[in-house]
């Protein structure tokens, strides 16, 4: 009897805590003679997915091993990158060849020495 009891409220607590969400925080600092070697921030949220997306908290959404949807953002995003790089290079200005030869013809008399 005793046993079911505890089951039980042990569901009620993981209940709560899904429900109304727990943050754990903590840090760990290595340090030799005053000199911090490794400094480590460490934050849990533990919350049901309803709580996690009331905070704001819905990284899950668009992480591309968790997601279906987030494969298309990355097929968009692959595109725009190569919509840009199209539209860069169709807007870079074209340089003749006699400019860039008489700016390296100047920088070599500069820099020879004055006899």
């Amino acid at each position: 009897m005793e046993h079911s009891l505890q089951t039980t409220n042990l569901a009620d607590i993981l209940e709560r805590v899904l429900d109304k969400g727990i943050v754990i925080a903590g840090d760990v600092t290595i340090s030799l003679v005053g000199v911090d070697l490794l400094n480590i921030k460490l934050r849990l949220l533990i919350a049901s997915v309803d709580k996690a997306k009331e905070l704001g908290i819905n990284w899950w959404e668009t992480d591309p091993q968790l997601s279906v949807k987030s494969e298309a953002l990355v097929r968009e995003n692959e595109s725009l990158r190569q919509r840009l790089e199209h539209l860069e290079t169709a807007l870079e200005p074209k340089q003749p060849e006699a400019t860039g030869k008489r700016k390296q013809g100047r920088r070599a008399a500069a820099i020879r020495p004055a006899a």
